[in-house]
């Protein structure tokens, strides 16, 4: 019998990761983020608040293995 596996070349970065952050000379941006629309309740912006101030809800990026070798590739 044979097995077939597959091995992703996805990859999370975390926001503790030090490759979640682009460096652009002056400015720093997270690779992933929220956007709350300004048609959104704020009794739900609140909670969505709550959830980041408490660790519940954090953003993750994700990146191709290829990605991570040029970002490796470019750091300064």
């Amino acid at each position: 019998m044979n097995f077939t596996t597959h091995h992703s070349q996805i990859r999370t970065l975390k926001q503790s990761d030090p490759r979640f952050h682009i460096h652009d000379k002056f400015t720093v941006a997270p690779r992933a983020g929220f956007e709350i629309s300004s048609g959104c309740p704020w009794n739900y912006k609140e909670i969505i608040q709550e959830c980041i101030q408490h660790g519940w809800l954090k953003p993750v990026a994700h990146v191709t293995e290829r990605e991570l070798l040029f970002m490796g590739l470019a750091n300064d």
